[in-house]
């Protein structure tokens, strides 16, 4: 059987697929979406720091 056309005879679905992930797999990727929200949550917290200085720089101008 062909490599291009092997897995047509499995499920569309995605049931195998869920227990062909090993347990490394899964640990790994938990990592990166972990590290992922850690870097988004970064950037958020930032941006929300240097509005808060850009409103209290505005905000000493007009006083």
């Amino acid at each position: 059987m062909s490599m291009l056309t092997q897995s047509f005879g499995r499920a569309l679905d995605g049931t195998d697929r869920h227990a062909r992930i090993s347990e490394a797999r899964k640990a790994q990727l938990k990592r990166v979406a972990l590290g992922a929200l850690t870097v988004l949550t970064m950037g958020s917290v930032l941006t929300a720091l240097i509005a808060l200085r850009t409103a209290i720089y505005v905000w000493h101008l007009h006083t």
